[in-house]
């Protein structure tokens, strides 16, 4: 089920995809074509405006009542002392700002994660950190999921 924060998640990913194909473009290098590149991000722009959308259709459904505006995580491989871990956050501007730096700081841990000049152990070191992160980008989405419910009950 989507939440606004699943839908925030989905597209602070996108843009970081679209930062990193507009770098592949400006290097003029790499595995792709520019054509192919260019082909890409033509359909990731499509596909963040479709996102957009459909934030502000979850948004205006969820002023009326009409959409759930928590899921439940049933996550239980993480270490108990793990979830919950991120800054105290009292607005969705801080939550959302919170989430798109953790995706970041993923991103960059799985470019690590992939590398081949990099031993098993220091891989191993890397899932470790994937972990924690991925289990703190899910608390950011719980979190933005919170305070908007907090919200459209004042609003109500």
């Amino acid at each position: 089920m989507e939440t606004l924060g699943s839908l925030v998640d989905k597209l602070t990913i996108k843009d970081i995809r679209e930062f990193h194909l507009l770098q592949m473009i400006a290097e003029k290098g790499g595995k792709f074509s520019q054509t192919e590149l260019k082909k890409k991000l033509q359909v990731l722009r499509k596909q963040k405006k479709d996102l957009a959308g459909e934030i502000d259709g979850f948004v205006a459904l969820a002023l009326r009542g009409k959409v759930h505006l928590k899921d439940e995580k049933l996550k239980l491989y993480n270490a108990r002392a793990d979830m919950g871990r991120i800054p105290t956050t009292a607005s969705l501007g801080e939550a959302v700002a919170g989430l798109a730096d953790k995706n970041s700081e993923l991103w960059h841990l799985e470019d690590e994660a992939r590398r081949k000049d990099a031993g098993l152990s220091y891989i191993g070191s890397i899932k470790r950190k994937i972990d924690l992160a991925n289990q703190q980008r899910n608390d950011f989405i719980d979190k933005i999921d919170e305070l908007f419910d907090k919200k459209i009950k004042r609003l109500k």
